[in-house]
């Protein structure tokens, strides 16, 4: 099978970036996490309507946000992302970075099994394999961090639900963002002219810093749009297996440039972690070498 080498590049590019984001966030850390996420959200907004305005498919998307059975699923996707945000944010600015990576690893496995529940998909046996292996291995984390670890079960029940709702909405991944920030601008746009004419926000105190807090919603938008590049190039098995570099780079970042603590049982408790998702990648490569197949002999 030959793969198109540019959306290899877009995905790979993709995910790269969002694997490289707890390089960025430090340098906002003179703002608090809640005035950063408002920051990503009201500039990502202003990004994705420029991008949308040269498309020249700006008004047919704010079109979208009338509807109201679209609109409320958009007011919820909106809410569960800017849960996602401020957690990740708080947690990679806090010490947290390998426990936000931890989220993005189990975050398959949160969909997988929505689908079981909401949408009554049927598992292979490698899937309840690989759900009962992370299981043990969620066991052997929490019982090494004593306690619960909420910051990855935070991350990936937010992103597993907004994924979810955004497979409902059916919507590109950059006009979903535009509207969805669209919505929240009210209330983000409102906090940060709140905090900037009571002289608390950043936003004007460095010209580096507040460059920063417009980039946010730069580097937001860009891997959506490479994502999206890929989303039309390459299968949708080789673009669940990319989802993996985000959270291994992260990985890689939490341990060996922040240097945080892994203890022996946490070692052990992320390679289980690991034994269900090779698994998973390989019921995924599998079944999309099946489609890929059938559809060959269709043709």
């Amino acid at each position: 099978m030959t793969y198109n080498k540019k959306g290899i590049l877009f995905g790979l590019s993709a995910n790269v970036l969002w694997g490289l984001f707890p390089l960025y966030w430090p340098l906002l850390k003179e703002a608090s996490a809640f005035e950063i996420v408002s920051n990503r959200a009201v500039w990502s907004l202003v990004f994705c309507l420029l991008v949308l305005a040269v498309q020249r498919r700006l008004f047919e998307t704010l079109k979208l946000v009338l509807k109201s059975e679209i609109a409320l699923r958009l007011f919820i996707s909106a809410c569960l992302i800017s849960i996602n945000w401020l957690v990740y944010i708080w947690a990679v600015n806090h010490g947290h970075v390998v426990e936000s990576a931890l989220g993005y690893y189990i975050n398959p496995l949160v969909m997988i099994a929505f689908g079981t529940i909401f949408l009554h998909e049927k598992l292979t046996r490698l899937q309840w394999f690989a759900i009962g292996v992370a299981g043990i291995g969620a066991v052997v984390l929490t019982i090494d961090y004593g306690r619960l670890p909420w910051v990855a079960i935070a991350l990936a029940g937010s992103w597993g639900t907004y994924g979810f709702v955004k497979k409902k909405l059916g919507l590109e991944s950059i006009v979903g963002l535009a509207l969805e920030t669209l919505i929240a601008l009210p209330f983000y746009g409102g906090y940060l002219i709140f905090i900037q004419s009571n002289g608390v926000g950043h936003i004007g105190t460095s010209t580096k810093l507040t460059l920063l807090l417009v980039g946010a919603g730069v580097v937001t938008a860009i891997p959506l749009l490479l994502f999206n590049g890929a989303a039309n190039r390459v299968p949708y098995s080789l673009m669940g297996l990319f989802q993996y570099v985000t959270p291994t780079l992260t990985f890689i970042i939490g341990v060996w440039l922040r240097h945080e603590a892994m203890p022996t049982a946490r070692w052990i408790g992320f390679f289980i972690i690991w034994v269900a998702l090779i698994a998973l990648g390989y019921d995924l490569l599998k079944s999309g070498s099946s489609t890929n197949n059938s559809l060959t002999k269709a043709e």
